[in-house]
C-alpha cells in the first residue's frame, strides 16, 4: 500500500491508479513528514514537492533525504525554473534520489519500477557532488537578479511523444495538430509529421515535415524545445520517440480490418497508452470495447471539430499526460472559425 502527499497536484495525484493506504494535503515541513511516518508502514510515498515548506532550498531535500528512505519516496516535481535547474536535478543524484518526474504516468511506472543510478545518470554533474548550498531565485522578469548571479532557465528533457495510428486514418495527423496547438499556451512545444506531407494542408508554418530516416537527427536538432510531438501516421517507426500514444478508430469496419489483418493486434498493444479517437463511444461501451479486445483503454477522444481553438476535452487528456499547465488554462476567446487565408 502507498501514501500520498499533496498539494498543488492534489487532483492530479488524486487520478493515480495505485493501492493508497493513507493521503494528506497541505503544506508540511520536514520534521512533519518524518514525524508522521517514521512509524508508518508503507510500500512508495509520493510526495507532491509543492507540499514540503521550503522546498525550493535543497538544503530542505537533503534534510529530508537524512531523515527517510528516499527509495521508497516518488517526488513529484513541480514546473519551477528552480526545481528544473541541472543544479537541483544534480544534487537530488547525488543525495540518493532517483525517483523524480514531473510526469503523472511515470509516477504509476515508478511505483512498481523505481529508478536506478543509471537511469538518472544523465542529471549527474559531478562537479556539484557535495555541494548543497541553496540555489538561488531569480525575482524579476527580466533575467536580471538582485546581485551579480543569474539562474537560467533550464528543464527535464525533452518529451518526445509519438502519435502513431493503428487503425487505418485514426487521425494522428489532426490529433497532433490539434494536441501542438492546445498545448503552445503553456509550453514550448513544435509537431513533425513522418514521411508523409499532410501538415501542408493545414496553414500551419510552425509544423515541420521530415523522413523516418532523418527523424533522429530532427530530434536532436530541436531537443531545446520542451515537447516535441511526432504524427507517426500508420507506418512511422518508434524507435526515435520516448513515448508513444496509439489511435485506434473503434468503427466496426476499421475494428475489422484491423483484426483480419493482425489477430494479435490487441495483444501486441498490452500496457499500452490506447487512444480511441474520432469515437462516439459512452462510458459503457468504451467497458464493453475493453473486454471483448482484452485492452485497457487510457483516453476515449471523441470527434473534434479542428476550427474549433479549444476542445475541453483534450484539455483533460494532456493533463492525463502529465501536462500539468493546461489544468489551469482558461477557455479562450475563438478567433476566424476556418482561418482559410493568411
Amino acid at each position: 500500500m502507498n501514501v500520498i502527499i499533496s498539494n498543488k497536484y492534489q487532483s492530479l495525484l488524486a487520478t493515480l491508479d495505485v493501492d493508497i493506504i493513507k493521503s494528506i494535503q497541505g503544506v508540511f515541513s520536514v520534521d512533519e513528514i518524518v514525524v508522521t511516518f517514521s512509524n508508518f508502514y508503507y510500500n512508495k510515498m509520493i510526495l507532491d514537492i509543492t507540499a514540503i515548506q521550503d522546498y525550493q532550498n535543497i538544503a530542505t531535500i537533503q534534510e529530508l533525504s537524512v531523515n527517510m528512505d528516499m527509495s521508497k519516496i516518488i517526488l513529484l516535481l513541480d514546473d519551477s525554473e528552480i526545481v528544473n535547474s541541472p543544479k537541483f536535478l544534480s544534487q537530488l543524484v547525488s543525495m540518493g534520489i532517483y525517483n523524480f518526474t514531473r510526469n503523472i504516468d511515470a509516477v504509476r511506472f515508478l511505483v512498481d519500477n523505481p529508478n536506478t543510478y543509471k537511469d538518472v545518470a544523465q542529471y549527474h554533474q559531478l562537479n556539484d557532488v557535495g555541494s548543497f548550498e541553496p540555489l538561488p531565485i531569480t525575482t524579476n522578469d527580466n533575467n536580471e537578479s538582485s546581485g551579480s548571479s543569474v539562474v537560467t532557465t533550464s528543464r527535464l528533457a525533452t518529451r518526445v511523444i509519438g502519435i502513431k495510428s493503428i487503425t487505418e486514418h485514426a487521425g494522428s495527423t489532426t490529433l497532433t495538430y490539434l494536441m501542438k496547438k492546445q498545448l503552445a499556451s503553456k509550453y514550448d512545444v513544435i509537431a513533425v509529421e513522418v514521411d508523409d506531407n499532410d501538415f501542408m494542408y493545414l496553414n500551419d508554418k510552425t509544423l515541420y515535415h521530415t523522413t523516418s530516416a532523418d527523424l533522429p537527427a530532427f530530434i536532436a536538432s530541436h531537443s531545446n524545445h520542451e515537447v516535441i510531438l511526432v504524427d507517426l501516421n500508420e507506418k512511422g517507426s518508434i524507435g526515435a520517440v520516448n513515448e508513444v500514444v496509439y489511435l485506434i478508430e473503434p468503427g466496426l469496419i476499421k475494428l475489422n480490418k484491423l483484426i483480419r489483418k493482425d489477430r494479435r493486434a490487441f495483444e501486441k498493444l498490452k500496457d499500452k497508452k490506447i487512444i480511441l479517437n474520432r469515437s462516439v463511444l459512452n462510458d459503457q461501451d468504451v467497458r464493453d470495447f475493453e473486454y471483448e479486445s482484452r485492452s485497457k483503454v487510457y483516453f476515449n477522444i471523441p470527434y473534434l471539430d479542428d476550427k474549433l481553438e479549444r476542445h475541453a476535452v483534450l484539455d483533460e487528456f494532456l493533463v492525463k499526460l502529465g501536462f500539468v499547465r493546461i489544468g489551469d488554462e482558461k477557455e479562450e476567446k475563438g478567433s476566424k472559425l476556418f482561418n482559410i487565408f493568411k
